[in-house]
């Protein structure tokens, strides 16, 4: 099953109380190096 990479950093943008824009950043370069639907 492929997962909505946007419905996941809503998800995650709430879920994990980023602190600040680097965190947020470094979620989101997490998922970029994994590749699509993974």
């Amino acid at each position: 099953q492929s997962t909505d990479e946007v419905a996941y950093v809503r998800f995650a943008s709430v879920y994990r109380q980023f602190r600040d824009i680097n965190e947020f950043m470094s979620e989101l370069t997490d998922i970029l190096a994994k590749g699509p639907n993974k």
